[in-house]
């Protein structure tokens, strides 16, 4: 009876693909796109109601391509999985170019986005990247391979993270710094 049942089940045709989820592929390599997206935090957050506690969860994403371009999002929602996509959207919605000087910044900067303070200084090629977790994950993600960084103030993860992108964007690449080569020459007045 056994070898009966294995042997139908062998003679049965291989099932179709259901479309519902070769849709969901497509959608996902369409999502994907040459960004990688790296989940930093996840956290349960609560509201009180009348009856206790209403809980989701908020996830904190970076979406970067490795070459330059960076976006963070944070997002609410009712398990994890939703929170870290919406997260990842949000992230795109809002990418910025990074201008990078081979494998650093062009210049040293610090920022402050609320109580958060980050210092970015460039570093010389095989130094690597030296810096804690949120500000680690967000510029590797950008693309920047040598750079030394020190998170001052808050150590809140979210403000941390726009702290580094803030930082990112004031970035003002070499071949745009005012300086004796490149300064606006001063055109004389005609005299009349």
């Amino acid at each position: 009876m056994a070898e009966e049942q294995t042997t139908k089940q062998s003679a049965r045709a291989p099932r179709a693909p259901r479309e519902g989820r070769e849709r969901r592929r497509e959608q996902q390599d369409v999502k994907t796109d040459g960004f990688e997206e790296l989940t930093i935090n996840i956290d349960r957050v609560a509201r009180v109601v009348k009856g206790g506690r209403r809980f989701r969860f908020k996830a904190l994403v970076a979406v970067g391509n490795k070459k330059g371009k960076i976006g963070v999002g944070v997002a609410k929602g009712q398990d994890v999985t939703t929170a870290i996509t919406k997260a990842g959207e949000v992230a795109r919605k809002h990418l910025i170019t990074v201008p990078l000087n081979d494998t650093t910044i062009p210049h040293e900067v610090e920022v402050k986005h609320t109580g958060a303070r980050v210092l970015l200084k460039p570093a010389a090629p095989g130094t690597g990247i030296i810096a804690g977790g949120v500000v680690r994950s967000v510029v590797e993600l950008a693309g920047v391979t040598n750079l030394i960084s020190k998170s001052l103030g808050s150590t809140n993860k979210v403000n941390i993270a726009y702290a580094t992108i803030d930082a990112l964007k004031s970035l003002v690449p070499r071949d745009k710094w005012v300086t004796t080569k490149n300064a606006p020459k001063k055109v004389a007045k005609e005299t009349r």
